[in-house]
């Protein structure tokens, strides 16, 4: 379960508080790394360590409400448009798009809760929903292979996840591989060539914590 999902309604002064303490948490992931102190994410959010942990017990905590956050205000949307849309598989690279480009712009966050998947299981969970349904649409729709599961699609999204851990976190190098899954399981491989060739970073490192984590995976097919 999301423990930013399950947080009690905050009065007004102490929402500001939370607000500002995300943000921070964003700011000095990115600038620092997965390892960054709470006392200097306090410091950046002009809040005491105090008012930080009557907030968030520990770094998970605070880790999952910024993914969370970032997830509903940057994902969702997309997600919301490509359900209503008629073109099923174009919503669904559509989701998968914006779910790498928050990953590559938060991956020291993901870094943070790296070996523990099980954690993520709540703020992913009606993502994972809405692309079963994309999915089973764009079979019916005969543009995507009728013999991919959701089983591969978790998988799948698994390995994109993790081209995150071999570039620099804010590139786009992601878009190569996911235009590689694409031509994998349409029906029909895309008539255009693929995105520009990226190096891996020598300082790349091996082992990214997926997203999407398998604990939240349905038994569908």
């Amino acid at each position: 379960m999301s423990l930013a999902v399950a947080r009690k309604p905050l009065r007004a002064d102490a929402a500001r508080n939370v607000d500002k303490i995300i943000t921070a948490a964003r700011q000095c992931f990115r600038e620092f790394g997965p390892d960054v102190p709470l006392q200097t994410i306090a410091a950046t959010a002009g809040v005491g360590p105090a008012t930080l942990f009557r907030n968030f017990a520990d770094k998970e905590e605070l880790v999952l409400a910024a993914l969370n956050r970032q997830l509903r205000l940057t994902v969702d949307p997309v997600v919301d448009g490509a359900l209503a849309g008629m073109d099923a598989a174009e919503g669904l690279f559509r989701v998968l798009e914006s779910l790498m480009a928050a990953s590559s712009a938060d991956a020291n966050l993901l870094g943070a809760v790296a070996g523990r998947r099980e954690l993520l299981t709540g703020i992913t969970g009606s993502l994972m929903e809405s692309i079963s349904v994309l999915l089973v649409r764009g079979q019916g729709q005969g543009s995507l292979r009728a013999d991919i599961s959701m089983t591969d699609m978790f998988r799948l999204l698994a390995m994109l996840i993790s081209v995150v851990d071999t570039m620099e976190p804010g590139s786009d190098a992601w878009r190569r591989p996911l235009a590689l899954v694409e031509d994998a399981i349409r029906s029909k491989r895309p008539e255009r060539p693929l995105p520009a060739h990226v190096p891996v970073p020598s300082s790349a490192g091996i082992g990214a914590q997926p997203l999407v984590p398998a604990a939240a995976e349905p038994r569908l097919g």
